[in-house]
């Protein structure tokens, strides 16, 4: 299949942290991995795509009706030459160099680009890291259209228990918007709040004195920086939150409430899975493992508008609420996303375009321009370093090449 790369059982090279995971001879029963911090750097390339042999997680059922089909439009994208900020290279060069794991790009509702690389393959699910939050705003938007929920609501009417805690005047909308003024150590500096959910969801170590699950985390949240609504701040506490209102106005797990709306309807080939923690709550804010064709399909779907196979899944004025609206973004971000903003769980990667896009740490992403009738799904495993900013404006940066080019065709 030209321009389809499937990495080689024998790529010695890559064999140690792809297609298995690396032992030690001396004691062949030990994991060279870390029970801690498995999912950084080196180990990501292999963790990322074996997530279930790392923690525990919950399956996301595709259900027993058809696949939506993909049909295939394959051209020489790879072949591409892209001017990135440091130089020239093509599209299959540049994604050796950013690390890439998959690439998937549809252009008018058919494949016209697919990569598999690190070991990677059709039906295997890859973590999708934030990326995830967007499928968390995206089910709110459903359940809204539903009338289970209404987003002006300030969040204690559907989770009372949260009125003890900084959370208390926050709406619904605000928790979408990531603008609530509630205090969140983003930051992976020792005792963060982003630490002590590691370690209570990922991690599954128990620390002294530190939350035990995610709803602990959030109940021990009693500070706030500003008033509600005054201001965009990346938390990704705000998409767990949302996650336990979903479960409560629906009545079921978060796993269970994303396979009956998303992937059983959207016509998903494969099931998905999800990182929970120790009381079963699933991590709306990363936790989402799936394929690339699945991905790709729940892309497609926004790219049309919502609707597939006779049936409209994900609202239309929910998407295009989301792709008009938008906080705006502080100056630190504006490198990345110059004319971007961030609304309902989504990074609005260009405001005039009303193009949206999801983002994971270590290079997750799903670009959606209904526009162009182009999406792009893009699976990765950066290293933990000082590059990672410039990675992603290099992701960025191919993928706009990708659509301009097929804009011509």
């Amino acid at each position: 299949m030209e321009d389809a790369i499937v990495a080689a059982a024998g790529d010695a090279q890559r064999e140690d942290m792809t297609g298995m995971q690396p032992r030690d001879p001396h004691n062949p029963g030990a994991p060279l991995i870390p029970r801690v911090g498995w999912d950084m750097s080196p180990w990501n390339r292999w963790t990322f795509q074996h997530v279930r042999e790392m923690t525990t997680t919950a399956p996301i059922w595709r259900g027993s009706g058809p696949v939506r089909p993909l049909p295939e439009s394959l051209q020489p994208l790879g072949e591409l030459m892209v001017s990135f900020p440091d130089g020239k290279c093509s599209v299959a060069d540049f994604l050796e160099l950013n690390f890439t794991a998959g690439l998937l790009v549809l252009h008018r509702g058919r494949i016209v680009l697919e990569y598999y690389m690190d070991c990677l393959r059709p039906q295997n699910q890859h973590l999708v890291m934030s990326a995830t939050k967007s499928f968390t705003g995206t089910l709110t938007g459903m359940l809204m259209n539903k009338g289970l929920l209404d987003v002006r609501k300030p969040v204690t009417h559907y989770l009372p228990e949260l009125a003890a805690t900084a959370y208390r005047g926050a709406t619904v909308q605000q928790l979408l918007d990531m603008s609530s003024g509630v205090i969140f150590d983003e930051s992976l500096n020792e005792g963060s709040h982003m630490q002590k959910g590691l370690y209570a969801g990922w991690y599954r170590q128990p620390v002294p004195g530190w939350p035990r699950t995610y709803w602990e985390l959030i109940l021990s949240l009693d500070e706030a920086e500003r008033s509600h609504g005054a201001l965009f701040n990346y938390r990704s506490i705000e998409s767990c939150v949302l996650g336990f209102v979903l479960q409560r106005v629906s009545g079921m797990s978060l796993a269970d409430l994303m396979s009956y709306e998303l992937w059983v309807p959207m016509g998903a080939e494969e099931d998905a899975y999800i990182v929970v923690d120790d009381a079963g709550f699933a991590i709306a804010s990363g936790g989402l493992c799936a394929t690339l064709r699945d991905l790709g399909r729940f892309a497609q779907l926004l790219v049309e508008g919502g609707a597939w196979g006779g049936r409209q899944i994900i609202p239309s004025g929910w998407i295009e609420a989301t792709r008009n609206g938008g906080v705006e973004l502080p100056e630190d971000m504006r490198k990345l996303l110059p004319n971007g903003a961030y609304h309902n769980q989504w990074w609005i990667e260009d405001t005039r375009r009303r193009t949206i896009w999801a983002r994971g740490h270590g290079g997750q992403t799903l670009y959606v321009d209904p526009g162009a009738e182009f999406a792009a799904v893009k699976l990765s495993a950066f290293p933990d370093d000082d590059t990672v900013n410039q990675r992603w404006i290099d992701d960025r940066v191919a993928l706009l090449a990708i659509r301009a080019a097929l804009s011509e065709r």
